[in-house]
């Protein structure tokens, strides 16, 4: 290692030590204001939002706030104080909360937006490095942002106080979460596409193969003729059913392997000799991933699925849920 990575990696631990001594001061800080923009949010969200406005380096911290308190169960959108003074102002009403993100708190383009705030009775939470500020001021909460220095050594690119910024909105969407029992069922609702939505989300009945694809035979059918249903449906199982359709065995690959040791006729000998009966089978409203739980504990590769009469309905195999993304 050259003195040139010796003096950034001391370069990277000074500013990472400013951050985080920025962050240990303002947890210090928290008073009953932070407490008064939780209530404040809880009162008012939902039927309003949270509005998150921010210019600069704060907007984009704005951004990301607002995406955390939407996906954590407390409605909220990012809204570019320029663009709220050319129209989109009218996206808030009186049940609404503004969060104002400035360190300052002199932002010109957050100030203007103030008296409609006022006019309109719309309340506004502000997160600043100056309680003094006008921002403060106005607003009905006022949240301390302040940060001892910079982590930049010029003193002029935001970097402990828009790490501050955004603890600080994690810290609040997470009160909210706690405050409204959010439930990771509640965040898959919001993440359909995500791993976790994936999970409790998926049933059995979303990813089976149902109808015309299913594999399925009667109990009287050949064994032969069992096999060619088990290549057309491509799981590497069948299910069998008596006449009324209900499930009464399964043929997989290892019952096919057992049979030909056994030198078996299989043109001429039914399925039912040889299937195995009382399989393992799940119901439609079960989730994909109890599948794959279940599977996995018993070593099996496909499952059948049975609906409240027994009557048979759908199949799948651990493919299916890889393609699904449930595993």
């Amino acid at each position: 290692m050259n003195m040139n990575d010796l003096q950034h990696d001391n370069t990277a631990r000074q500013v990472l030590e400013i951050e985080a001594q920025a962050l240990l001061a303002a947890r210090e800080r928290l008073n009953g204001s932070f407490h008064r923009a939780v209530q404040l949010i809880l009162r008012k969200c939902p039927p309003g939002k949270v509005v998150v406005m921010g210019v600069g380096k704060s907007g984009h911290v704005g951004h990301k706030i607002a995406a955390t308190l939407a996906s954590t169960g407390t409605p909220a959108f990012f809204v570019h104080p320029t663009e709220a003074g050319h129209g989109d102002l009218g996206m808030l009403t009186s049940n609404d909360v503004v969060l104002a993100v400035s360190y300052s708190g002199k932002s010109d383009e957050l100030l203007r937006v103030l008296p409609y705030l006022k006019r309109n009775a719309i309340a506004a939470i502000a997160l600043t490095g100056d309680g003094a500020s006008p921002l403060a001021q106005h607003a009905e909460v006022w949240i301390d942002g302040s940060v001892q220095k910079e982590a930049c050594p010029l003193g002029l690119a935001p970097t402990a106080s828009t790490t501050l910024a955004l603890a600080l909105g994690d810290a609040l969407a997470i009160c909210l979460l706690r405050s409204r029992g959010f439930t990771p069922e509640d965040f898959a609702a919001t993440h359909p596409h995500g791993t976790l939505g994936r999970r409790l989300l998926v049933t059995v009945n979303d990813i089976m193969l149902k109808g015309a694809d299913l594999p399925s035979v009667r109990a009287h059918t050949t064994i032969r003729a069992c096999l060619t249903e088990m290549s057309r449906g491509g799981i590497g199982v069948v299910g069998v059913t008596a006449q009324d359709g209900r499930l009464i065995g399964v043929y997989t690959d290892g019952d096919l392997r057992r049979t030909l040791d056994r030198n078996i006729d299989i043109h001429a000998t039914p399925v039912s000799d040889v299937m195995t009966r009382a399989p393992m089978a799940m119901k439609p409203h079960q989730l994909a991933a109890e599948a794959a739980d279940l599977m996995e504990r018993h070593k099996v590769n496909a499952i059948l699925v049975v609906d409240d009469a027994g009557k048979l309905i759908g199949a799948f195999n651990m493919r299916i849920l890889l393609r699904a993304g449930v595993v």
